[in-house]
């Protein structure tokens, strides 16, 4: 059974709830401009542009995202860029002053990370019989697949610290040191063995819909 059927959440609220999201997301953006914060205004304009993915899928290639998929993509990009605003009067934001959050994104972004790299190849698995991935294989991909990724942003973090730092300017992205670090990595796996336990049940659509993509192009 799938979360959304055990928490009885209609396909019509989760949309609904995606809008609100997306609403609130310009409101960060908005809060960013009036603090004139780069921070905000660069990672609250990164999660607007990801939201925009699902209608980007559909409109271009045909691929409808169930509302869930829409609604867990939009809520990653959410609460990473409300992490970098805080409380309101406060120069602090929810990364540095609530000790989980990050750890808490980063478990929420990498699993749409392994989402995506299982999709992919759950579907080029099913596209073609010159590839075969047996399960055991696919959760064995998924982590590394995702701590790649992790390893990768968390060079990008590290870079963009040390640049800002050399010109004097703010950070965009928020970088707590090596054992912080570790951490991230550990709930990036986190988040990649939440989509191979449960990858099936809640991704075998867009698979398809993937699968006849890559059908259409062969041909």
């Amino acid at each position: 059974m799938k979360v959304r059927d055990r928490l009885r959440i209609s396909p019509a609220t989760q949309q609904l709830l995606s809008r609100a999201l997306s609403l609130a997301l310009i409101g960060l953006l908005a809060v960013g401009i009036e603090r004139g914060n780069v921070g905000i205004i660069v990672n609250s304009g990164v999660a607007i542009l990801v939201t925009q993915l699902p209608a980007l899928l559909e409109r271009d290639y045909g691929i409808t995202l169930d509302p869930a998929l829409t609604l867990w993509i939009t809520s990653a990009a959410f609460f990473h860029a409300l992490g970098t605003v805080g409380l309101p009067g406060s120069e602090e934001n929810f990364y540095v002053t609530i000790w989980w959050w990050d750890h808490f994104t980063h478990a929420l972004s990498s699993s749409v990370v392994a989402a995506v790299g299982y999709t992919t190849v759950r579907a080029l698995d099913e596209h073609t019989d010159e590839i075969s991935i047996p399960s055991r294989f696919m959760f064995v991909f998924l982590l590394l697949f995702v701590m790649a990724f992790g390893v990768l942003w968390e060079v990008i973090e590290f870079s963009i610290t040390l640049a800002a730092s050399a010109t004097g300017n703010d950070t965009i992205l928020t970088q707590f040191g090596l054992s912080d670090t570790m951490l991230d990595l550990v709930f990036d796996a986190i988040g990649a063995i939440i989509v191979a336990i449960w990858g099936t049940a809640h991704l075998t659509g867009v698979v398809g819909h993937v699968e006849t993509l890559l059908d259409r192009q062969s041909q």
